[in-house]
C-alpha cells in the first residue's frame, strides 16, 4: 500500500478543505493508495506534465500526484477544478 504524502502547504489546505466538504473524498483517496494507476479514473498526464498522474475525486475535482514506486509514496502537487491542469 502506497502512502500519500503532500507536496506543499497550499495543496494541503486545499485537500483538508475538499475532504472536510465532502466525505466521500477519504475514502476515494484509500482506494488509490492500493492502486494508484487504476483506481477513481487515474490517467498519465501528458505535455508539460508528462510523468505525473491524475485522479478525479468529486464533480469538479481533480488531483495531480506524481507515483514513487520505490518508496510506495503518492505525492499529491495540486488538487482544484481544472484550472490545476
Amino acid at each position: 500500500m502506497y502512502e500519500i504524502y503532500i507536496a506543499n502547504n497550499k495543496t494541503e489546505k486545499l485537500l483538508k478543505h475538499y475532504i472536510k466538504e465532502r466525505q466521500d473524498i477519504a475514502t476515494k483517496l484509500q482506494r488509490l493508495r492500493h492502486s494508484p494507476r487504476t483506481e477513481i479514473g487515474a490517467h498519465p498526464l501528458h505535455g508539460r506534465l508528462a510523468g505525473k498522474w491524475s485522479c478525479w475525486l468529486g464533480s469538479n475535482i481533480r488531483m495531480i500526484y506524481s507515483i514513487d514506486d520505490s518508496n510506495k509514496r503518492i505525492i499529491v502537487e495540486a488538487v482544484g477544478t481544472h484550472k490545476i491542469y
